[in-house]
C-alpha cells in the first residue's frame, strides 16, 4: 500500500508589511512517491534584509524541484545535501551581485516522508515537532547564539556562509504521526503545551495549521507566522519493496519454446541461458518490436535471492537511462502474468562470444572498448550504483558499434532496501578486497574493467585464473607485453594501474581512467609502483632465503677452518 498523507498549511504576515516566510509541499504520485517520497518545507527569510523573502521562496521552490530531479538511486540525505549546497551557492552569488540583496539568507526546516521512514533536514531557528501517541517531541535544535540578548541571531542559515552545515535526522514512521513545521513567529509566541493542545485537538491538519498561526498572532506576535502540518494516515512499504510488491505475487514462467507466447510476447529464439536465468528474443505482438525477455529458470522459482535479483535488476535498469545500457521497456502489472522483464534488443554479440569465435582484438580495439566502458561505468557510478560483475560476457558490442553493459542482477545501490542481490561477480575478475569480505565500490568495478581489457588483449588474467573455491593471493600483475609484445607502453600502464592489487594505486574514478585512455600516447601515465620484494615474499620464501644464507655461512666456516 502507498504512503497516504493529509497536509495543511497557513502563513500570515502579521503586523509586518511583508511576509518573508515561505511554505511548500510536494506529494508526487505512484512510483515517484515510493522512490522519492513526499517533501515538506518551511523557510523564514532573515528579517530586515530586502532579499529575505526571495531567499526563503527560492530555497523552498528550489529544493522542491531539484530534489525530484536527483537520481532515484541516491540516498535521501545525499540528494538533499547536494541540492541544498547548490542553493546555498546560488543565494550567495545573488547577494554578491545585487546590492539590494546583500545579506539575503533564510532558515530552512524540511522533512521527506517515504515508505516507513522520514528524513529531516534543518538549518536555522524554524522548528519541526512530532506528535506520536499523545506525546509531543521537538526534533530540531535552534541554531542561535546562547546569550539572552542574541537568541534571535542565527549561527547557521542558508546563504549565511560559504560552507552550509545542515542537521540531518532519520526515523521510522507510524500511522497517526503528526509533524508540524513552523517558523519562530509561531513557536516563539506559543508555549509547547499550547502547540501540543492544538495538534491533539484537530483531526484536520489544515485546521491545526490555521489555529497555530492565529493563536500565535493573538498572543501578540510581531513577526510573520507560518505553520505546515502533516498527518500520516498510512505508511508505505519499504522503498524498492513497495514497487515490487505486486511483482512478488508473480511466478516464474515455464521454459518457453520458439513460437510460444507469454502475455503479448512471442518467442523467436533462446539467446542465452545460465544456471539461474533465461534470455529470450521475443516479438511484441502489439507493435512488432523485437525485445529481450529475461526471466529465471523454472527450477529457481522458490529461490528468493534469485527472484529478488531479477526484481533488483529491473528496478535499477529503469533508472539507468544511457545508450551504454539496454533500456528497460515498460510492461504494466496488469499485462504481466509471470515474473520477467523486457528490455531493448540489439543485434551483435557479447565480447566473450567474440573471443570464443576466435576474434582478435588489437590494441586500438581494446583502447576504444575501454573508453566506452569507462563512460558507461561513469554513468552508472554517478547514480550511486556499483555493477559488481564487469567481464567480457556482460559487455555487448552491437552491430551499430555501440558498447552496452549488461546484467545488473548483482548490482548494488543504497536504494535497493531489503532486496539484496547475491554474491558479487566472477572470481577471476573480482578485486582482491572483495575476497576479504569488503563491500564493492566503484574502484572494484574499475579493477574488473582492467581485467577485462587485459583478457581481451592476452586471453589471460593478470593474477592468474581464479576458481570459485580459491582464496587467492595477489602480488604484482604479469605485464601484458609478456604475452603481446605489440601492446604500446601507454596502454599497458593503464591496464596495470587498473588491475593493481592495492586500491590506493588504482584509478579513483571512471572519469580518471577515461581521461588516461583518451589522451593515450600524447600524455602517457606512469606505470604503477611494483610491490616491494619483501611484500611479495611469502613465508616459505623467507625460509628458503634463510636456509641459503645458513648454508653459505656453514661453507664459509668450513673453508676458513
Amino acid at each position: 500500500m502507498p504512503l497516504q498523507l493529509t497536509i495543511g498549511q497557513a502563513s500570515d504576515a502579521g503586523p509586518r508589511e511583508r511576509n518573508e516566510d515561505y511554505c511548500g509541499a510536494a506529494t508526487p504520485q505512484d512510483e515517484q512517491l515510493a522512490t522519492k517520497g513526499a517533501l515538506l518545507a518551511v523557510a523564514d527569510g532573515v528579517s530586515g534584509n530586502a532579499g529575505g523573502r526571495e531567499a526563503a521562496e527560492m530555497t523552498v521552490r528550489g529544493v522542491l524541484s531539484d530534489y525530484y530531479a536527483t537520481p532515484e538511486t541516491w540516498e535521501t540525505k545525499a540528494a538533499l545535501d547536494k541540492v541544498l549546497s547548490a542553493i546555498n551557492r546560488w543565494i550567495l552569488s545573488q547577494a554578491a551581485s545585487h546590492r539590494d540583496m546583500a545579506g539575503m539568507a533564510t532558515t530552512l526546516s524540511m522533512i521527506v516522508l517515504r515508505g516507513r521512514h522520514f528524513t529531516l533536514a534543518h538549518v536555522g531557528d524554524s522548528r519541526v515537532y512530532r506528535l506520536r501517541n499523545g506525546e509531543l517531541q521537538l526534533l530540531t535544535t535552534d541554531h542561535v547564539w546562547d546569550r539572552p540578548d542574541m537568541r534571535h541571531v542565527l549561527k547557521r542559515a542558508v546563504g549565511l556562509d560559504q560552507q552550509l552545515l545542515v542537521d540531518y535526522a532519520e526515523g521510522e514512521l507510524e500511522p497517526g504521526d503528526v509533524f508540524a513545521l513552523m517558523t519562530d513567529g509561531v513557536w516563539d509566541r506559543l508555549p509547547q503545551k499550547d502547540i501540543h493542545a492544538i495538534l491533539s485537538l484537530y483531526q484536520s491538519p489544515q485546521m491545526a495549521a490555521d489555529d497555530l498561526v492565529a493563536k500565535a498572532l493573538a498572543q501578540g506576535g510581531q513577526d510573520n507566522a507560518s505553520a505546515l502540518v502533516v498527518r500520516v494516515e498510512q505508511t508505505g512499504e519499504e522503498n524498492l519493496s513497495d514497487l515490487v510488491a505486486e511483482a512478488k505475487r508473480l511466478r516464474v514462467p515455464p521454459r518457453l519454446k520458439t513460437g510460444e507466447q507469454l502475455d503479448c510476447f512471442e518467442v523467436e529464439e533462446i539467446l542465452h541461458e545460465s544456471r539461474a536465468t533465461l534470455l529470450y528474443k521475443v516479438k511484441n505482438l502489439t507493435n512488432g518490436q523485437l525485445c529481450v525477455l529475461k526471466t529465471l529458470q523454472p527450477l529457481m522459482a522458490d529461490d528468493v535471492e534469485s527472484c529478488n535479483g531479477l526484481l533488483n535488476e529491473e528496478w535499477l535498469g529503469k533508472r539507468v537511462v544511457a545508450h551504454y545500457f539496454p533500456q528497460i521497456l515498460p510492461v504494466s502489472t496488469e499485462r504481466r502474468s509471470a515474473l520477467y522483464y523486457v528490455m531493448s534488443w540489439h543485434a551483435g554479440d557479447n565480447l566473450q562470444q567474440k573471443l570464443d569465435s576466435g576474434q582478435h582484438f588489437s590494441a586500438v580495439d581494446v583502447a576504444g572498448i575501454g573508453i566506452r566502458l569507462a563512460k558507461g561505468l561513469g554513468a552508472l557510478h554517478r547514480l550511486n550504483i556499483v555493477h559488481r560483475d564487469i567481464k567480457p560476457a556482460n559487455l555487448h558490442l552491437g552491430d551499430d558499434g555501440k558498447l552496452r553493459i549488461l546484467d545488473l542482477g548483482v548490482a548494488m545501490s543504497p536504494a535497493v532496501g531489503n532486496l539484496r542481490p547475491g554474491t558479487p561477480g566472477t572470481p577471476s575478475y573480482m578485486a582482491p578486497e572483495l575476497f576479504e569480505g569488503e563491500a564493492a565500490t566503484p574502484q572494484s568495478d574499475l579493477y574488473s574493467a582492467g581485467v577485462t581489457l587485459y583478457h581481451l588483449l592476452t586471453r589471460r588474467y593478470p593474477h592468474g585464473e581464479i576458481e570459485p573455491f580459491q582464496h587467492p593471493r595477489f602480488g604484482t600483475p604479469v605485464a601484458p607485453t609478456r604475452y603481446r609484445p605489440d601492446i604500446p607502453q601507454w596502454l599497458e600502464n593503464i591496464v596495470l594501474k587498473a588491475v593493481a592489487a592495492d586500491p590506493k594505486t588504482r584509478f579513483e574514478t571512471a572519469e580518471e581512467m577515461l581521461l588516461a585512455l583518451e589522451v593515450g600516447e600524447r600524455r602517457p601515465i606512469l606505470p604503477p609502483p611494483r610491490t616491494p620484494l619483501a611484500g611479495r615474499m611469502r613465508g616459505w620464501h623467507w625460509v628458503l632465503v634463510l636456509s641459503l644464507l645458513m648454508n653459505a655461512f656453514l661453507l664459509y666456516l668450513l673453508f676458513v677452518s
